[in-house]
């Protein structure tokens, strides 16, 4: 019996002792930080925000009805009503235009250089100006018309016949429009150049022309050059009223202009994500990254880090904002607090949570030792 007992003590101490190292060494790797984890605890960040100025590398701000402020979503823009003035340019030809020129004259017979115009006159198709600015024709030879309207065109071959022709008629019809087209290219469906025979185009005529965009209006920059100006507009300000007329041989440029944000900690899909909208809300953000992990979270905790540039001394300052979504008035704050690209959001572990990495490994060994011990 003495000796059971002995035996049962000895096997007592031994279980005593791999928890005892068990703890030790739990301990230790908590102490150490070498538990995993995705990012600082609520505790950690507090205590940064609220150390001295010389020693503080950020501004805390704990999200309130009376904190929020400066910090809400701008309001939407109100609605214009006027319209893009449609004056129509006056276009000049240039080399690679494409002209159909009609010539009649009143005269009929074998003599006639030109049918009359009641048939129709004689019709010259695909004359395309050269190089060098220059067409060539018929008992006219080669003129130069580059950076003339199609009315002076008129003028000058009318002057040109008059020696051949009593009383020539001349009609000239611009069909390939290189002078007056706009070259659209980037984030659109059908890129290419597009002809304004029909009447002056603005941004959005460009635009729709060659498909419409290919990503949201809020993720969209619009470069508009015109070979003496260039000027970059926000798409959606675009549709908003900001919509002008092109002057022609204009370039058009979509370029993505992605407004992202990263998601860590305790969601439910953390990484990187899009905005939704240019004017986003935490709340629409949180929606975005899948919400609070329920398991992991602690709601107490939500950060949003922002590093932001002073023009005026030309530094950086970097602002943390705390909301406590346990607050059931949370909710209110986090739809009309603005989230700005390149913002972090961070949810940090619960308590619980943090306790589970710790206990988790004890039970483990526990479990592991009495299956030896069953052996």
């Amino acid at each position: 019996m003495t000796e059971l007992r002995r035996y049962r003590l000895m096997e007592a101490a031994k279980v005593g002792n791999r928890i005892a190292v068990s703890i030790v060494l739990v301990a230790a790797l908590s102490a150490c930080s070498i538990l995993s984890g995705s990012g600082p605890t609520r505790g950690a960040i507090i205590d940064g925000g609220e150390q001295s100025n010389a020693d503080r590398s950020y501004d805390l701000i704990d999200l309130s009805a009376t904190t929020i402020g400066p910090y809400m979503q701008a309001a939407p823009a109100a609605p214009v009503s006027h319209v893009s003035a449609m004056q129509a340019p006056t276009v000049r030809l240039v080399p690679g235009d494409t002209l159909r020129i009609m010539f009649a004259q009143m005269a009929q017979g074998d003599s006639a250089l030109f049918a009359p115009l009641s048939g129709g006159g004689t019709v010259l198709d695909g004359i395309r100006i050269d190089n060098s600015g220059m067409i060539s024709l018929p008992y006219i030879g080669r003129v130069s018309v580059a950076n003339l309207t199609t009315s002076q065109v008129e003028d000058l071959l009318r002057k040109r016949l008059k020696e051949q022709v009593v009383d020539p008629q001349v009609l000239v019809e611009l069909v390939g429009d290189w002078s007056g087209s706009v070259l659209v290219a980037g984030a659109v469906k059908t890129p290419g150049r597009f002809g304004g025979r029909e009447g002056p185009l603005t941004i959005l005529d460009a635009i729709n022309r060659a498909g419409g965009p290919t990503l949201p209006p809020h993720e969209i920059n619009v470069v508009v050059r015109t070979g003496t100006t260039v000027q970059s507009l926000a798409y959606d300000e675009v549709l908003a009223g900001r919509n002008e007329p092109l002057a022609p041989r204009s370039e058009i440029v979509l370029e993505p202009n992605l407004k992202q944000f990263v998601a860590m900690g305790a969601l439910t899909a953390p990484g990187l994500h899009s905005l939704p909208v240019r004017n986003a809300s935490l709340l629409q953000a949180l929606g975005v990254a899948g919400g609070l992990n329920d398991k992991a979270a602690d709601a107490t905790g939500v950060f949003v880090f922002r590093l932001t540039s002073d023009p005026a001394t030309d530094s950086k300052q970097a602002q943390v904002f705390r909301l406590n979504m346990r607050q059931p008035e949370s909710i209110f704050l986090a739809k009309e607090f603005a989230v700005k690209p390149e913002d972090v959001i961070y949810v940090s572990n619960a308590p619980m949570y943090e306790w589970q990495k710790i206990i988790t490994p004890i039970v483990q060994v526990l479990i592991l030792g009495q299956r030896v011990d069953g052996y």
